[in-house]
């Protein structure tokens, strides 16, 4: 079988290596535009669900995996200088860089042929072959290619955000809001290793218009910003890795592949950052399209299962990524809200954890808050 995956990141690679194991005689390329050691972004996080998952798929990867990783069970919510922890939300967290590295290893350990700096810009030439994965990213060259067959349906949203990292190590996802006389910003940060931290800032286009971002030089915005969160960073400064203001772009499709051609990842849907799902989800569609094409008797087959099985999954997950997102459209409105306040509304946002659920998770964080009810004045 002849496999040709565009895109080496997450989701491309982990398919590559996946297949490559079940099959090694087949002949799997992945073409990536950038040089191996080229990425934008700083840290992913994983649940515990989805450890288990790559544990099964691939016990090699897996341990080279947790390994490198920085581990929390709290989220911790920042605002008018009090911090709220939250428990029993257990993630990990590991460089981006050294995620793909580690599967670039075991891509080659496998006999994959990795083809870095190579754009591919004529996809039709790359169609012959037994499968054609999509798995360039959240501007897909293979979606537009077949834009006609894939139907998207692309979505670019309000908010402005840009991410950086920093030497200031956050024990646990924290989230912090500032307000000043431009507007609300909310910072989203983590550690990934011993020494950084994600630190991505957001926030809505009256304030990003009100601060002047929009002729600051990137210089001038990291200096803003370190500003704006100074009591936050601890002395410690942001790092840039190409870093710019964009919009969120949401990403749906309303069919999922075409004769021989599927994508998967960013190339095929999106998630809002504010749940940490894009990686996971990336990985978990490779461990799936894997598993459709074990059990399937043909391609054509093989890519209806995949669909089948994984469509609601997706479809559910985004639907959660909605509501977190509009929730941070309108931060503006919610900075009003007193700390634990803030922070209930911010945990139960997608839906996907009520009140009851809290209380099983964290009594303490629930007992708080029913403790500051008791004495807040009756609106």
């Amino acid at each position: 079988m002849k496999i040709n995956i565009v895109g080496g990141g997450p989701a491309g690679l982990y398919f590559a290596i996946l297949w490559k194991k079940h099959h090694p005689d087949s002949s799997v390329t992945v073409f990536e535009r950038n040089a191996a050691g080229t990425t934008f972004g700083w840290g992913v996080v994983f649940s515990d669900k989805t450890l288990s998952y790559l544990r099964d798929a691939d016990p090699y990867t897996y341990i080279e995996v947790i390994a490198n990783f920085e581990t929390w069970d709290n989220v911790d919510i920042v605002h008018r200088d009090e911090t709220i922890s939250v428990h029993g939300n257990k993630f990990s967290g590991i460089a981006r860089i050294r995620l793909l590295r580690i599967l670039q290893h075991r891509c080659r350990e496998l006999g994959v042929e990795l083809r870095f700096n190579e754009p591919v810009t004529d996809i039709d030439s790359l169609v012959e072959c037994d499968l054609l994965i999509g798995a360039d990213g959240v501007n897909s060259t293979v979606r537009d290619r077949f834009s006609d067959r894939f139907s998207p349906n692309l979505a670019l949203r309000s908010n402005k955000y840009i991410w950086f990292g920093t030497r200031r190590l956050f024990h646990g996802l924290t989230l912090t809001f500032r307000d000043n006389a431009d507007g609300v910003f909310a910072a989203h940060s983590y550690k990934f290793d011993k020494r950084t931290s994600t630190f991505i800032v957001e926030c809505d286009s009256e304030t990003w218009m009100n601060a002047g971002f929009e002729a600051m030089s990137e210089t001038g915005t990291q200096s803003y910003l370190e500003s704006v969160f100074a009591a936050d960073l601890c002395g410690e400064s942001l790092i840039s890795n190409n870093s710019k203001w964009i919009n969120f772009l949401d990403v749906k499709n309303r069919q999922w592949s075409y004769e021989n051609v599927v994508l998967l990842g960013d190339a095929l849907h999106t998630a809002h950052f504010s749940i940490g799902s894009g990686t996971k989800l990336a990985l978990e569609d490779a461990i799936a399209l894997n598993d459709a094409l074990l059990k399937s008797t043909t391609v054509s087959a093989a890519l209806r299962m995949f669909e089948d099985v994984r469509k609601p999954i997706i479809e559910e997950y985004q639907s959660a990524a909605e509501e977190s997102l509009q929730w941070f459209e309108n931060c503006r409105g919610h900075i009003q809200l007193e700390p634990i306040e803030l922070a209930l509304s911010l945990m139960t946002r997608s839906k996907r954890i009520d009140f009851e659920n809290l209380k099983r998770r964290d009594p303490a964080f629930i007992a708080l808050y029913e403790s500051w009810r008791k004495r807040a004045p009756i609106a």
